[in-house]
């Protein structure tokens, strides 16, 4: 007899071993996302469109909370033309501080740039080494390849350690994606409102994009704006003067993703 229950009994309490012997890896769909935000009225926030409701039980943030007016403000940041010096100065003027999402290119050529930045109170962060779609990567080491070159990089040029945020580049990414950043203990920061400043050689009329932007202003706003912009470059200096006169301050997104 009970040699009966013993033979019925090993195959299952190998079975059961064999599973927790097996490596966890991290869940969520891989299906790819783009983000984007909806544009209110009014100064109202913007909801979270809901496909991308799972962002939040996975480090993910694009919005401060409650009715504050604060704005944070990061900048995705590949190289430099002169216009992140110009940006630097006149946050600095206003002791404004933001976040800089970085590539390996930035740091590898300006590291004097970057330090300043740290030195001056902004967070610097992870916007992978190569900028490539991270939304099309499924294998986990060649997704930690491109967050862990860039902390390996900025620390050999900086002798400092990048904080521990992440924006995915073009705003491609998957759940799955954001597991992995989860995992590697990186927050993964959209944004609330952006415009149309990335490209050099279409830059948008300055008037119209100060009007763009505070139009849009809204409590907990994460904007983010490309500090290689001509145009930014130029607005920066009214923007802010024209944020503080709103009633805004400037937050970090330390403030941002412990709330």
């Amino acid at each position: 007899m009970m040699k009966r229950i013993l033979r019925r009994i090993v195959p299952i309490l190998g079975c059961l071993l064999l599973l927790l012997s097996l490596p966890v890896f991290a869940s969520g769909s891989t299906k790819a996302h783009d983000w984007y935000f909806k544009k209110t009225k009014d100064h109202q926030k913007p909801p979270l469109p809901s496909e991308f409701s799972f962002i939040e039980k996975q480090n993910g943030h694009f919005l401060g909370k409650g009715q504050d007016k604060v704005i944070y403000l990061t900048f995705d940041a590949g190289y430099e033309n002169g216009n992140i010096a110009v940006i630097l100065d006149a946050l600095k003027a206003h002791g404004a501080t933001g976040a800089f999402f970085i590539l390996e290119n930035l740091v590898n050529r300006n590291p004097d740039l970057i330090c300043r930045m740290a030195n001056e109170g902004h967070l610097v962060c992870n916007h992978t080494a190569k900028h490539p779609n991270m939304a099309r990567i499924t294998d986990k080491s060649t997704f930690c390849k491109q967050l862990r070159d860039m902390e390996r990089i900025y620390t050999e040029k900086t002798g400092l350690t990048l904080a521990p945020y992440y924006r995915p580049p073009q705003g491609k990414f998957s759940e799955q994606n954001l597991c992995y950043a989860k995992e590697l203990g990186y927050h993964t920061v959209f944004w609330s409102f952006a415009y149309a400043d990335w490209d050099n050689d279409r830059q948008p009329d300055p008037e119209q994009s100060i009007k763009n932007i505070l139009d849009h202003t809204h409590p907990g706003m994460v904007i983010l704006l490309h500090p290689t912009s001509n145009t930014n470059a130029a607005i920066m200096e009214k923007l802010l003067w024209e944020w503080e006169r709103m009633g805004y301050r400037f937050g970090t997104l330390d403030e941002l993703c412990k709330a």
